[in-house]
């Protein structure tokens, strides 16, 4: 289990010590003043009082502290939550690359927790869940009332302790009852392959060691391959952040020059660029990105600045839409907040929060079946032809009516990124020749 980009510390994930903001704003927007603050904060301290005195149920101070906290963070938007120790260990664990739990990236929406991706390779990518996923119960009881944090201790848990979830998928009437198996999640965040004449490169996740394993991925295909590349696809789907500063890096390597990514908080001294350095490691290869609904933050920082830069075309369907930047603020022995502190613009100052990036060509994920449109008689058929005298294995039947490439099935989108590609390829390799 996950959280998406942030900053941390003072050192940054797209994801003060911590005090009490109870206080109204005037109307003019002014901050309020001292004793509106004063007042705010007696009434918070009558109330605390008083449920702790006259609730149900004794409780302790820290867990009414805890909830308070949680409730004013949970109030200010879905990203910005309070860590205690135990969560805050957790996500640094996570983005080294390893952690204990299911292997999803989750959010809230309308009360449910809502799957921003599947981790590949993980519990949750196995059984079959989606981005967009709405879960509804774990292990028979609601999530309804629920905050986000409470529901993702919820599905924390031992390793190899099973877990039921039941879900609600757009288009479906039914809900979907999954069980899963926790388990410990290791990201690999790169995945590297040659597709004939085509680098395949897929990031799960923008963790510490993302820049570094890509550029070795692709040296390493560089070496094996030497002359034979053509394009590249950089594969975003369902890659759901993680730390903005990998972003940054990922996005320079293919960029020769100008801004990557821009950010933006509530002071005018805020404002922070991050600027690409000379080199290129596809070296001017076309490129296709692909994405999804589940390739949010950090993967639609890189989307968006190589999609304004036209370094490359974005293939698949809109993004998630997550352009928010939080700031992990540790507090000493007591954990840390995760606060949203600024929002992010790419190149062309777009921003993309709640919109995402809408790709240049929409591709959607289908299943296809090859159909055989021959007419069944060709002209190397008919008695009495003439032979090619250009090539003499022409007048050998209808052999050559069957296409020459495979027709990938499984992944619709990548089959199309990798035909664009090497179509562009031909079509630049014709220019070339007749210059």
């Amino acid at each position: 289990m996950r959280y998406a980009i942030c900053k941390l510390g003072a050192a940054a994930l797209l994801g003060t010590a911590v005090g009490f903001a109870l206080a109204p704003a005037s109307l003019t927007g002014a901050p309020a003043s001292s004793s509106e603050t004063f007042r705010a904060l007696k009434l918070f301290g009558d109330i605390f009082e008083r449920v702790r005195a006259e609730y149900v149920e004794e409780v302790s101070d820290q867990a009414l502290i805890e909830a308070a906290i949680n409730g004013m963070l949970a109030a200010l938007d879905p990203h910005s939550a309070y860590l205690d120790a135990n969560r805050y260990r957790d996500m640094q664990v996570q983005t080294r690359g390893e952690f204990g739990g299911l292997g999803i990236e989750v959010t809230m929406e309308n009360g449910l927790v809502k799957v921003v991706s599947p981790i590949d390779d993980t519990p949750a990518h196995r059984a079959g869940i989606q981005a967009g996923d709405l879960i509804t119960h774990i292990d028979g009881e609601p999530v309804s009332g629920l905050s986000l944090g409470e529901a993702v201790e919820r599905m924390r848990g031992p390793v190899d302790s099973k877990i039921q979830l039941r879900l609600i998928r757009r288009g479906r009437e039914e809900p979907i009852e999954v069980t899963l198996t926790r388990a410990v999640i290791k990201i690999l965040p790169v995945r590297a392959r040659l597709e004939g004449d085509i680098a395949y490169i897929r990031l799960t996740t923008f963790n510490e060691h993302t820049a570094t394993a890509m550029r070795e991925k692709i040296e390493e295909l560089r070496r094996q391959h030497a002359g034979k590349i053509r394009g590249f696809v950089l594969d975003l789907r369902n890659n759901p952040g993680g730390l903005l500063d990998q972003a940054v890096a990922v996005a320079d390597a293919f960029l020769d020059r100008g801004e990557i990514v821009s950010t933006r908080g509530r002071r005018p001294d805020s404002i922070q660029r991050f600027n690409a350095r000379p080199g290129d490691l596809a070296e001017g290869l076309p490129m296709v990105v692909l994405i999804n609904g589940g390739s949010a933050s950090a993967s639609e920082i890189v989307a968006g600045a190589l999609q304004d830069h036209r370094r490359a075309i974005v293939m698949g369907t809109p993004s998630f839409g997550k352009g928010s930047v939080q700031t992990i603020m540790p507090i000493a022995g007591q954990g840390a907040i995760r606060l949203t502190t600024a929002r992010y613009y790419t190149p062309s100052g777009a921003s993309i929060q709640a919109k995402g990036i809408i790709p240049d060509i929409e591709v959607h994920e289908a299943n296809i079946e090859l159909i055989d449109d021959s007419p069944g008689r060709r002209e190397a058929d008919l008695r009495g032809r003439l032979s090619n005298d250009k090539d003499p294995s022409a007048t050998k039947g209808g052999e050559q009516s069957k296409a020459s490439g495979t027709l990938d099935s499984r992944d619709y989108q990548l089959a199309r990124a990798i035909d664009l590609l090497r179509g562009i390829a031909l079509y630049e390799g014709r220019n070339t020749a007749q210059r």
